[in-house]
């Protein structure tokens, strides 16, 4: 069984140059999970890497938040469509070793 590390949102904001506010908004917005432990907020370590590039669409190149929740569902989207093709792929090729 993985275990996961969670990372204190303020230490993530400090780090990276932003406002504990936006990680909360993208948390209620439901594109993060944010998780509560004794009163403090943390992000699991598997929702690192989807809210750095969160933020790096908010920072470089000045998306609001309804623009990063549009971006992330169509993300989302392709990579699921992704998945599929390849899991489609797997079952033609059974079909044609034989």
């Amino acid at each position: 069984m993985a275990t996961t590390t969670l990372i204190s949102t303020i230490d993530f904001c400090t780090w990276h140059e932003v406002e504990h506010t936006f990680v909360r908004s993208l948390g209620d917005a439901g594109l993060i999970e944010i998780t509560i432990v004794d009163q403090g907020e943390f992000i699991p370590d598997t929702q690192l890497q989807r809210l750095e590039k969160m933020v790096r669409l908010h920072h470089e190149l000045d998306i609001n938040l309804a623009g990063i929740e549009a971006i992330t569902h169509l993300l989302d989207r392709v990579e699921n469509m992704h998945q599929e093709m390849r899991a489609l792929k797997n079952k033609l090729r059974l079909y044609e070793e034989d």
